[in-house]
């Protein structure tokens, strides 16, 4: 009884079950969460966002890559002239039409494949899928040197079926008027798969509940598909378009690095090969980070925009 009693009487809270104070252990809880996140916060920290700071910095200097060489404070004028170089807006426009083209084939292309594959059954649906998809598991690397060969002016297999059927064609690789296309249509066929296994995702997710219900109400298998199938897709398609605009850059570049070095005559080039031009190339760190930043900043703008827009063109079942 005197135990009892004791603990009120002195301010001291009963113990837990752990042996500590009742009073300590929900702040030890309320800590629990932000330790599991701990480890991949600071990897980010130090893999995204320490670089990103150093690359806003040197964004202000002038460097050339050498170690020996102090970096030069030069305020503003690497921004101001990475902003008048054609080189830039020929970028600019470049990958304003890749991201236009991959629209298309890397979202609309997927949809109508996902789309037709529910027609096919059995095992001839699992490879229809697998054809689809397994360009997406080549490296880009490899994917380049086997559309290079097959392009080759002399002895590529195109050229020479192009040659027999009475159609010869050039190097496409240097062609002003087709490199871009040629660029396009490797990484188009290469990154299909991921849109369709996405959109894929995306049908398993819905219920054929719909369908069947539209169907008894005496609905049409396009109306179904217009009305209550696409719609219920739009989360997948979001995704799908924020992805296509914010990576076009980065999935063309091994491509443009390998087949076509950004030629002939900025033809095919885009923002991140300029990039890599800028700092690997012309030696200079600053103008290269003055770059990386502004797109940084434009392609951030540009994913608030898609993902505040998301919510309002996005149709979910619940």
């Amino acid at each position: 009884m005197f135990i009892e009693t004791a603990g009120p009487a002195t301010g001291i809270a009963p113990a837990g079950p752990a042996g500590l104070p009742a009073n300590r252990r929900p702040k030890r809880r309320a800590l629990s969460p932000y330790l599991y996140i701990l480890p991949a916060v600071v990897l980010l920290l130090v893999w995204t966002y320490w670089p990103l700071g150093q690359t806003v910095n040197l964004s202000f200097t002038d460097w050339n890559l050498i170690p020996t060489k102090p970096k030069q404070y030069v305020d503003v004028q690497k921004y101001a002239k990475v902003l008048s170089l054609p080189e830039l807006h020929q970028a600019l426009i470049n990958t304003g039409l890749y991201i236009l083209a991959f629209l298309g084939i890397s979202v609309a292309l997927p949809l109508v494949f996902a789309l037709l594959s529910r027609k096919v059954q059995g095992k001839a649906r699992t490879a229809y899928q697998a054809l689809i998809f397994v360009p997406f598991l080549i490296t880009p690397v490899a994917s380049s040197a086997i559309w290079r060969w097959l392009f080759a002016p002399e002895g590529g297999t195109i050229p020479a079926i192009a040659a027999a059927l009475g159609a010869p064609m050039g190097n496409i690789f240097r062609d002003p008027d087709s490199s871009m296309t040629a660029v396009i249509v490797i990484v188009g066929w290469q990154m299909l798969g991921f849109g369709v296994l996405v959109v894929s995702a995306g049908l398993a997710g819905i219920s054929p509940d719909y369908a069947a219900a539209a169907s008894i109400d005496g609905a049409s298998g396009r109306q179904i598909t217009w009305r209550i199938i696409i719609p219920l897709l739009s989360p997948s398609l979001v995704f799908l378009s924020l992805m296509t605009i914010l990576l076009s850059a980065q999935w063309t570049y091994p491509i443009i690095d390998l087949a076509t070095q950004g030629g002939p005559g900025n033809s095919s080039t885009n923002i991140y090969y300029l990039l890599y031009q800028f700092g690997f190339r012309n030696f200079d760190a600053g103008l290269s980070s003055a770059a990386g930043t502004l797109f940084f900043l434009g392609f951030g703008l540009i994913a608030l925009v898609f993902v505040e827009l998301s919510e309002r063109l996005s149709f979910y079942d619940n």
